[in-house]
């Protein structure tokens, strides 16, 4: 469906809409026909069990990957059949997230976030490093520029690359599986953190995620991806989902460890 300039058939708070999106590798098909709105301000979680192609579903949103089929457009412009420089200025408004947090370890926290001011801004030297200890202050780092990631622990390596992804002030900020690999208690921080930076400067999450203290903490809307029908199956708030859908996968994977008994 579209509208009169072309876009998408959607609410006119969505910052992003997925229209008919079948994700394969070859004549493997991931996933197919997707249809999905992620709203302005959402924090909106891409769930689901193992391989059933959480991360592939980003790597489309970021223009890694090319849909099978399908669309994907930002703020009713298309993204799939946009001219590469109009690409460079979707790109320009994402934060990336990645599970390791992707930092170079032979630099320093400071010099990380650098990086992309000093690539895409006319900042000077100072103006930089004054940016670079404000992203870190945002995520609870004040303090630890001339560090380098091996001298912090997994959760605060997670929290810098967090300030790296959001250096040049992204509209929507991309996560993939952030409690990957911390303890409880560092979750629980960092997911605060996510819901903090949503409240504060208003920034928009998609979320890759197996994780059900975060989904529960921190989701706002979210997909679940069926691997056995190869479809998102279901799409709504997790609580929601939790307690009332009646997708046997749904409730089993969002009731995992509980009694299916009331």
């Amino acid at each position: 469906m579209t509208n009169s300039n072309g876009g998408p058939s959607s609410s006119p708070s969505a910052l992003i809409s997925v229209r008919g999106l079948t994700m394969a590798y070859g004549d493997f098909v991931v996933m197919r026909d997707l249809d999905f709105d992620v709203n302005r301000g959402d924090v909106f979680v891409i769930m689901g069990g193992s391989g059933c192609g959480k991360s592939t579903l980003m790597r489309h949103l970021l223009g890694m990957l090319e849909p099978a089929a399908g669309e994907i457009f930002y703020d009713g412009e298309s993204f799939t059949r946009a001219t590469d420089e109009k690409r460079e200025t979707f790109l320009r408004g994402f934060g990336v997230l990645f599970q390791g947090g992707a930092l170079w370890s032979s630099m320093t926290l400071a010099e990380n976030i650098a990086l992309p001011l000093e690539q895409y801004t006319s900042l000077g030297a100072g103006e930089i490093r004054a940016v670079a200890s404000l992203k870190l202050a945002l995520v609870g780092l004040r303090g630890f520029e001339d560090y380098y990631p091996a001298e912090i622990s997994g959760g605060m390596r997670k929290r810098a690359g967090l300030a790296r992804a959001m250096a040049l002030d992204p509209d929507i900020l991309f996560v993939d599986e952030p409690s990957a690999g911390l303890d409880p208690i560092s979750s629980r921080l960092l997911d605060d953190l996510i819901l903090e930076l949503r409240e504060s400067l208003g920034t928009t999450f998609v979320v890759v995620t197996h994780e059900l203290p975060s989904i529960f903490t921190i989701a706002t809307n979210s997909i679940f991806l069926d691997t056995n029908t190869r479809s998102a199956t279901a799409g709504g708030h997790p609580v929601e989902l939790r307690d009332h859908s009646e997708d046997p996968a749904v409730r089993a994977f969002l009731r995992r460890g509980e009694s299916e008994h009331e």
